[in-house]
């Protein structure tokens, strides 16, 4: 498979075994044996390790977990951080925010810094895992500079971070910097960019001379709990050969991960990881009420069916929305949501996508109330999905 050549040499046998005998392919397994399963595990005397938003005792990534979209698109910074603290009380497992310069489409709004966001929540929440989905850290970001800052976080909250990472959107990277390559060389980038982040995050002096980067640097404040990095893959079949492997775990959506699902699979075995202890997180767009609400919320995410098949590559978000007008009908992007205010239809719809063999249930919705939301999940949909699965 030409996917497997990906990255100019990082695939070979050599390669690979220093990356996993440096203890940089992090498995989310290593985790499992350390941290209980879900709030309902923690001891009522726990206390923080440092600060209120430190750790007490959290899910181990790999398990099942429901988590809970943050759209910087579509909400200012202030308002997600509220939501975040709301999303944790009301029972779910994982905060997931979306990292842009600019949102998708010009008429959702807004596009805060993801970071900035994450840290905030992380300090006013005590148990929840939080990270984006996703990030990318080849062009407006440099991976040196990822790396930093995400071990920063896992300092500020133990246990508590991931990284999601991908090769990036025009209207982000392209809109930045200038420049905006083919296919080939954004995946050969992310793969060498994840090699580096790895290399730093143990600490040791790191002298990379890359096809892409140069990096002589050293990060004076490693991790010093394992922090998963999770790869996006959406539509084809070589981004998910690729996240399965060089990830910990995977990103996508439903539709690709049941079509290619086997690709995952074969990456992560290739590189001699088991992809059954590789977290995998599905984003599952849902709404809670009838169809005029779900054609308010398609408005917003209209790209969606196409983002990865061509918007990706447009640099403007008002050009995105005006084509995304022109050939998407508004059923088309919502026909596959759960829509309802029957909270069976969202258990449903959820557990579902644990059976398909994924672990992490992101749930977004484009929905203006969002605490509407959070709070009809909270009582009536995560305790009969935990229920469910503490059952299986």
């Amino acid at each position: 498979m030409k996917s497997s050549k990906t990255g100019s040499g990082l695939t070979d046998p050599t390669r690979r075994t220093l990356l996993k005998s440096a203890g940089m392919l992090v498995g989310a397994s290593a985790l499992a044996s350390t941290i209980p399963a879900r709030a309902s595990d923690m001891s009522s005397e726990s206390t923080p390790k440092s600060g209120r938003g430190a750790a007490t005792a959290t899910p181990p990534i790999h398990k099942p977990m429901v988590g809970f979209m943050l759209a910087h698109e579509q909400f200012p910074v202030p308002e997600l951080v509220q939501l975040g603290v709301a999303a944790e009380q009301a029972g779910f497992d994982l905060l997931a925010t979306s990292d842009h310069l600019q949102p998708w489409q010009a008429n959702e709004g807004h596009s805060g810094q993801a970071w900035v966001t994450m840290s905030a929540i992380g300090e006013r929440t005590r148990r929840v895992w939080i990270g984006p989905t996703v990030t990318c850290p080849t062009f407006r970001y440099n991976p040196a500079v990822v790396a930093e800052a995400f071990s920063s976080l896992s300092l500020l909250y133990p246990g508590r971070i991931f990284l999601g990472v991908g090769s990036g959107e025009a209207l982000n990277e392209q809109a930045a910097i200038g420049s905006w390559p083919k296919w080939p060389e954004r995946s050969a980038r992310l793969v060498e960019a994840t090699e580096i982040i790895r290399k730093l995050w143990t600490g040791d002096q790191v002298a990379h001379d890359g096809k892409y980067y140069n990096v002589n640097a050293k990060l004076y404040d490693p991790p010093t709990t394992p922090i998963p990095l999770l790869m996006a893959a959406n539509v084809g079949p070589k981004a998910m050969y690729r996240s399965g492997q060089f990830g910990d775990g995977l990103i996508t959506d439903p539709e690709s991960w049941k079509k290619l699902q086997a690709e995952f699979e074969k990456g992560a075995k290739d590189a001699g990881k088991d992809p059954k202890q590789m977290p995998v997180l599905v984003e599952l767009f849902v709404v809670v009420g009838d169809e005029n609400d779900a054609k308010t919320s398609a408005e917003l995410w209209r790209f969606l069916p196409n983002a990865f098949k061509s918007y990706f590559n447009i640099r403007d978000p008002q050009a995105i929305q005006n084509r995304a007008t022109a050939d998407l009908p508004l059923q088309k992007v919502y026909e596959k949501w759960p829509i309802s205010k029957d909270p069976d239809v969202h258990v449903k719809a959820l557990i579902e996508q644990f059976n398909s063999g994924a672990t992490i249930v992101n749930v977004h919705s484009g929905q203006a109330d969002q605490k509407q939301v959070i709070e009809f999940y909270g009582k009536h949909v995560l305790p009969r999905v935990h229920q469910q699965l503490n059952e299986a």
